[in-house]
Order: structure tokens, then C-alpha cells, then sequence
């Protein structure tokens, strides 16, 4: 004899069936191994020997203390270091430096750049960064400076940054903590002014941000327009790493 059908079946666990796989973006440079790329490491030397040449025949004509005091100069300097590390990197076929610290770098020479076109290149007295007043010659070692400093090297690092790196590294997130530096170079130039006296001519490197002429609350605004301004260029800067084509990949 059977026994008898329990009428009260209990309910059965679920068959468990495949696992769902959930896309998930994986960096190019997690599937595909860096090749060594000696053209690009070559023009990232050369990048950096324009920038450190520029600051080095700058500290000739002018004072140490008050060359490395401009913002250009220091971009300059940070520029030089990134390409030397990004040249050795392309070199021996390692990952590139984080696209943090390279796009905040592209910013500060780019702004640098157009601060001084925009801003300072027509201004009476002439800008100077040896603190001369006359217009600096055609050729000559102050003209010169300005020329590597603010054309030729942010130039090539736009350059390097359209035509030798991969598009889409920079992100929005990244574009606040690039302004921790200018706003640290803010408060820098106001201690630094701080601790000259009145009469210094090289108490304020930038006109905008002569206390002297114009008070706090002028110069503060400038600061403002100007952080607002380079925030903006860092917006941009982003949308077109994200729209601009990916150079194609090639052993140079």
C-alpha cells in the first residue's frame, strides 16, 4: 500500500539558476597591458626642458625670492616634474600618472597662460617679472621668458594632451580639489605681502591682487572672478577630454 498524499504541501525552495552578471566599466588599462612609447616619452622631455629653461633664464635676470613667487613660474615648475615622470613612465611602458594630478597641472599652465594674454600683456606699466618698467624688447632675455613661459610650454602641453594621452581620464569630481592650490597661492600672496614693506614694488606680483590700489574687498572679488573663471576652464577642460577623439594607440 502507498501512503497517503499529504494535503498540505509545504512550499518547495526556489531552484537557484545562474547568477546575474551586473556590467560594471572596466579601465582600457586594466585589459590592455602600456607599450613603450619613446616618441611621446621624447616630447614630454622636451616639454620639460622648455618649461625649466624658462624658469632657470628668469631666476638669471631676476631674484630668486620673487621669480618663484609667480604662479605662472610655479606651474612651470610642476609641469616640468610631470613630464619628466610621464616621460619615464611612456619610456619603460608603465601605467600614465593619474589623470588628478596631470589634468590640475594642464589647468594651472593653461590659466596661466590666459591670465597673462587676457589680463597683463597690454597692461600700463607693462607686467613685468623683473619689475622693469619699460616693454620688454623683441628677443631679449625678459621677452623671451614670457614667450616660454605663457606660449610655447602651455602650447605643447595642450599638445601632449590632445594628440598623446587617451580621452576621457578627466571627471568632474576631480575639478574642486584643483582649486585648493590657487586658493592656497591666494593666501600665500597676501602673507607674502604681509611681510614687505609699503614701498616694495614687488609686494604684489599681480595688479589684480594689489591690496594697495584697490583694498580687500576689490582685490577679494578679482580673486573671485578669477577662481570662478578657472573653475569654469576646468569644467571645460573636462567636457572635452570626454568629447574629443582617443589618439589611436601607436608604439611612438
Amino acid at each position: 500500500m502507498t501512503a497517503p498524499i499529504p494535503r498540505d504541501i509545504p512550499d518547495l525552495p526556489a531552484i537557484p539558476g545562474p547568477p546575474l552578471l551586473v556590467p560594471a566599466p572596466v579601465p582600457a588599462t586594466a585589459v590592455v597591458a602600456p607599450v613603450r612609447r619613446p616618441m611621446a616619452a621624447l616630447f614630454r622631455l622636451l616639454i620639460a626642458a622648455a618649461a625649466a629653461a624658462g624658469v632657470a633664464l628668469e631666476l638669471l635676470i631676476g631674484t630668486p625670492a620673487r621669480t618663484l613667487s609667480y604662479f605662472s613660474v610655479q606651474a612651470n615648475i610642476l609641469l616640468a616634474l610631470v613630464m619628466l615622470l610621464s616621460a619615464a613612465r611612456a619610456s619603460r611602458a608603465r601605467r600614465p600618472l593619474p589623470s588628478g594630478l596631470t589634468g590640475a597641472t594642464l589647468l594651472y599652465v593653461v590659466t596661466g597662460a590666459l591670465v597673462y594674454h587676457l589680463l597683463l600683456a597690454r597692461t600700463t606699466p607693462p607686467f613685468s617679472m623683473t619689475g622693469g618698467t619699460a616693454v620688454p624688447e623683441r628677443w631679449h632675455a625678459q621677452w623671451a621668458v614670457l614667450q616660454f613661459l605663457h606660449v610655447l610650454v602651455p602650447a605643447a602641453a595642450v599638445c601632449d594632451w590632445l594628440f598623446l594621452t587617451p580621452a576621457g581620464r578627466l571627471h568632474l569630481r576631480q575639478t574642486a580639489t584643483w582649486l585648493l592650490y590657487p586658493l592656497a597661492y591666494l593666501a600665500f600672496s597676501f602673507t607674502r605681502a604681509a611681510f614687505l614693506p609699503p614701498g616694495d614694488p614687488a609686494r604684489y606680483l599681480y595688479p589684480f591682487l594689489d591690496v594697495t590700489a584697490h583694498g580687500y574687498r576689490s582685490t577679494l572679488a578679482n580673486a573671485l572672478l578669477l577662481g570662478l573663471a578657472m573653475y569654469a576652464l576646468a569644467v571645460v577642460l573636462v567636457a572635452l577630454d570626454h568629447t574629443r577623439p582617443t589618439p589611436v594607440r601607436h608604439r611612438c
